[in-house]
């Protein structure tokens, strides 16, 4: 619909997931969920033109980078992570869609990947990419104090397999996403 607040949710699994499990969160409303499992930054700047500046949306909302962590492929830096986000959200400025950058939810390992530590990798990371948002007066979606434990893992409850959020993780994201993109909405 012409003049809509369309949003889209760039990310991974997490955000794939979110429509399958929290559907109230979606539906009626004009998001469009963009996650695709197991991906990294540089396979979603790949497809950022057809998956969000396409869409034509007032607003994305970019969660990525626990994949990067991973190394689901290959060996990454956080710089090149950030970076790769960086050039996410220069890509919607430029055709004039407001931008949201979500902190990397917590995981105090992975799964599929166990042992890389990755709960200390995340937190730089989050403050890089706090510090970006904050420079470049873009809206800062911190996903990650809300959920996490002691550990920097996620909080028990949150997941089922200390990554990926279950309904009550998602129930504690939405009103952080509603906010946030509330508050992007203003800067049109």
């Amino acid at each position: 619909m012409a003049n809509e607040n369309r949003v889209v949710f760039m990310g991974n699994s997490i955000t794939e997931g979110w429509s399958k499990l929290d559907k109230s969160f979606w539906d009626g409303k004009p998001y469009i969920n963009r996650g695709i499992s197991g991906q990294t930054t540089p396979q979603m700047v790949l497809r950022f033109q057809q998956d969000v500046i396409d869409l034509k949306p007032k607003v994305v909302v970019i969660l990525a980078g626990t994949n990067d962590i991973a190394g689901n492929t290959g060996p990454m830096t956080l710089e090149q992570t950030r970076d790769n986000i960086i050039a996410m959200a220069q890509l919607a400025n430029a055709n004039r869609i407001q931008v949201v950058i979500s902190s990397v939810i917590p995981a105090f390992d992975y799964p599929w990947k166990p042992g890389l530590e990755p709960a200390e990798k995340i937190v730089v990371l989050n403050k890089m990419l706090k510090e970006y948002a904050s420079k470049s007066k873009i809206v800062y979606l911190d996903y990650f104090s809300a959920m996490a434990d002691e550990r920097n893992g996620l909080r028990k409850g949150l997941g089922d397999d200390g990554v990926h959020p279950n309904l009550d993780g998602y129930k504690i994201m939405a009103p952080l996403a509603e906010k946030a993109i509330a508050e992007a909405l203003q800067k049109q």
